[in-house]
């Protein structure tokens, strides 16, 4: 990618929001250069795609921004993946793919985890408000960097517990996930790109120990569901160990499914903060109405979705919107711009707790929807509990304005310093 294109697709994706509005107002889709893609902006549409999985496919749906060099393409050789998962797959794959996945996160075992999560909330706040420092090192009194300190480290420490890490492995499979987010969507060097691959592969062996090893000695877990899933023999019951394609495939799960559940839900915790602490008066209603979390919660994410959208790429010649597409189209399906559909939600553009909900796209629709929705909704409620009974006076620091990491797929701000 060119230096001007990258220039511009960084300024569409740190502030995407003007670009929607104006590809729901024009005549059919808009081409976006910058996202090599037809944009498919307003409600409507983007669920009609989602709703014709056979014409529009899914195949590609994460494909990167950035190709990795042949150098770092060496490295990530020597570890596991590159098999089909389930947010790159359709039909009978993506139901299987998808089903031990769904078993992995049903209501019975969320609600499980949402004491453990409660109980890791509290921790982190209390960490930052009595005096620990986040990952920078620096501490002042009244004053916490909420991504470091809290947002990047509930949701790693929740899904590791769900999918059966040990707690001493979950910062290097959480800090291997946005490795494998940089090396696909940001501009690296070659050295850089070696290097991130090399962490990349780091975790991916730290996820093959762990696919073995429940093999070997399954878990009421979902790691041993995603290793049930790809053997035809029960997990433990003496045979032959895991096949090498096998290892390939449940780590291919696991990093995707990892990834999902700490990433989406960190953006979304840090966009949540952001956005009500933005309006000062919705924020010391929420402290007031403490029964309108919920609701703040779909608000937020309605209004700032963490994943944008998703690719699609047409399997025949179809017509969307008025517009004429031919077979192997690539559109850029943005429920981030659905969401702020007027005809949908009226006021699209305000920011209100208070409206009355309409059911939005932040986590998907249809055969796609995120099935780990409502453990994220659970960490955001838990966060935003804590945060509203423990520091009713908490506002941005003035000192540190807020930039919005350049991505599509978890907008999230890069920083977010809090002061009470």
């Amino acid at each position: 990618m060119d230096h001007q294109l990258h220039d511009r697709l960084d300024e569409l994706q740190s502030d995407p929001y003007p670009h929607y509005a104006r590809a729901r107002d024009a005549q059919g889709l808009t081409f976006v250069a910058e996202l090599d893609a037809w944009l498919v902006a307003r409600d409507a549409d983007v669920r009609e795609v989602l709703r014709r999985a056979e014409d529009f496919s899914s195949a590609g749906s994460l494909r990167p921004d950035v190709m990795p060099s042949p150098a770092a393409f060496a490295v990530l050789g020597g570890g596991f993946g590159g098999r089909p998962v389930v947010v790159g797959a359709d039909g009978a794959q993506h139901q299987e793919l998808r089903a031990p996945i769904v078993r992995g996160l049903s209501p019975a075992r969320v609600a499980a985890v949402v004491p453990y999560a409660a109980e890791r909330a509290a921790a982190l706040v209390d960490a930052f408000v009595n005096g620990a420092s986040g990952e920078s090192g620096e501490h002042k009194a009244g004053h916490v960097e909420l991504m470091s300190a809290y947002a990047r480290r509930l949701p790693g420490e929740v899904i590791g517990r769900v999918v059966g890490l040990d707690p001493a492995d979950i910062p290097a499979v959480v800090h291997g996930g946005y490795r494998a987010e940089e090396l696909l969507f940001r501009p690296l060097s070659e050295g850089e790109q070696v290097a991130v691959a090399e962490d990349v592969v780091a975790t991916q062996h730290i996820l093959d120990r762990y696919a073995r090893a429940r093999h070997a000695e399954p878990r009421e877990d979902l790691c041993t569901e995603l290793v049930a899933s790809v053997t035809a023999v029960t997990p433990g019951d003496g045979s032959a160990e895991l096949t090498l394609d096998q290892r390939h495939e449940v780590v291919s799960h696991l990093q995707n499914l990892l990834i999902a559940g700490h990433l989406t839900t960190t953006a979304l915790i840090g966009t949540t903060v952001l956005h009500l602490l933005r309006h000062p008066d919705q924020w010391a209603l929420l402290c007031a109405e403490p029964d309108r979390i919920p609701a703040a919660v779909e608000e937020a994410a309605r209004y700032d979705a963490a994943i944008q959208g998703f690719r699609r790429v047409t399997t025949r010649p179809v017509t969307l919107a008025g517009t004429e597409l031919p077979a192997g189209a690539t559109l850029f399906v943005a429920f981030g711009a659905a969401n702020r559909d007027g005809v949908r939600h009226p006021g699209p553009d305000g920011f209100d707790i208070t409206r009355i909900p309409v059911r939005h796209l932040a986590f998907g629709f249809g055969a796609h929807a995120c099935p780990g929705s409502q453990l994220a909704r659970e960490q955001l409620r838990l966060t935003l509990h804590e945060l509203t009974s423990r520091l009713p006076g908490l506002r941005l620091s003035e000192d540190h304005p807020v930039t919005m990491r350049p991505t599509m797929i978890h907008r999230s701000p890069q920083s977010l310093h809090l002061t009470w």
